[in-house]
């Protein structure tokens, strides 16, 4: 006759697994991934500029050889004016999209997603010195640049 087999014992290393594997999900998820998926640490003059520089998509900009961006290839500030927003003032849609994939390594990806259509607008907080050159992709003839710098106070 064979010893019966506990399944006490299989209980115990049953919990004991599951204890286990709770234990190693509570740390990925409450130290391991946020810390992996936080953002770079950035000085909170450059998150909170002194003012916004609006360019603006004037009205007649979808016009060849119109006036389209402006102002067209500002310089701005880290800590004055890195926050940038793009206001489409004409009655056609348009896009602010990078010439090249582009990307802050605080903010992410450069560029509007879709269009923006008359009176929407679109903004992005530059944290590091670019240029960035851009055009709008159905009307390519419309350009711009950008050229953020560090300040020098």
């Amino acid at each position: 006759m064979s010893a019966p087999t506990s399944s006490h014992a299989y209980g115990i290393g049953v919990i004991a697994l599951i204890v286990g594997m709770s234990a190693t999900m509570v740390f990925y998820t409450s130290f391991y991934l946020p810390e992996s998926l936080a953002k770079p640490s950035v000085s909170d003059h450059i998150l909170h500029p002194e003012k916004d520089l609006i360019i603006e998509i004037v009205p007649g900009a979808v016009i060849e050889g119109n006036e389209n961006y402006v102002p067209n290839a500002p310089t701005v500030l880290l800590t004055i004016d890195n926050r940038v927003i793009w206001e489409n003032l004409d009655d056609t849609a348009h896009t602010v999209t990078p010439d090249h994939r582009h990307s802050d390594f605080f903010s992410g990806d450069f560029g509007s997603t879709g269009v923006l259509k008359p009176g929407d607008s679109y903004e992005f907080l530059f944290t590091e010195p670019q240029e960035v050159h851009y055009h709008c992709q159905p009307h390519p003839w419309m350009t711009g640049s950008i050229i953020v710098e560090k300040s020098r106070f």
